[in-house]
């Protein structure tokens, strides 16, 4: 199942190929093989797998709270331009939702998607033509229309 869904990533990365956003996001609840997933695209791409909580981290270390939320956008784009695939695979994507970055982590994707093709794992559901992350009593929870974006889905 895990391959299916992998191909089925592949041939989004080609779908987008040629979009505005060239954004794919790969849409499950944790637990339920984002990360296999990516692994099995990244042995066939060769593009970078990059674990995006880490990489956030070991570039904010030294800012204040003010100075991350200010610069999230500019470190997100320093974590994955480093790489010079034209190709990049984003696994652990929960800090983009921090609500102390005050920011729309979907906008982040789609921005940095304008430069490179991105497949975003994403700890959320697509349902009821909406991609969700988190619950509504979560303080990190979002709700995106689905229409214009490239999504796979994990059952």
């Amino acid at each position: 199942m895990l391959e299916t869904l992998a191909e089925e990533v592949l041939q989004r990365i080609e779908q987008v190929r040629l979009q505005y956003h060239r954004l794919v996001i790969l849409a499950a609840p944790t637990g339920k093989g984002k990360t296999r997933i990516l692994q099995i695209v990244q042995q066939k791409t060769q593009a970078p797998l990059i674990n995006i909580n880490l990489a956030l981290s070991r570039l904010m270390l030294d800012l204040t709270e003010k100075q991350r939320a200010l610069k999230i956008a500019l470190l997100l784009g320093e974590a994955v331009d480093y790489k010079e695939s034209e190709l990049v695979l984003l696994d652990n994507t929960e800090m983009l939702f921090a609500k102390a970055f005050r920011t729309d982590p979907l906008r982040l994707l789609q921005t940095l998607a304008r430069s490179k093709t991105v497949v975003a794992s994403w700890n959320g559901e697509i349902k009821d033509d909406w991609l969700y992350y988190a619950t509504p009593e979560h303080p990190e929870y979002r709700r995106y229309p689905i229409k214009e974006l490239c999504l796979v889905g994990v059952v």
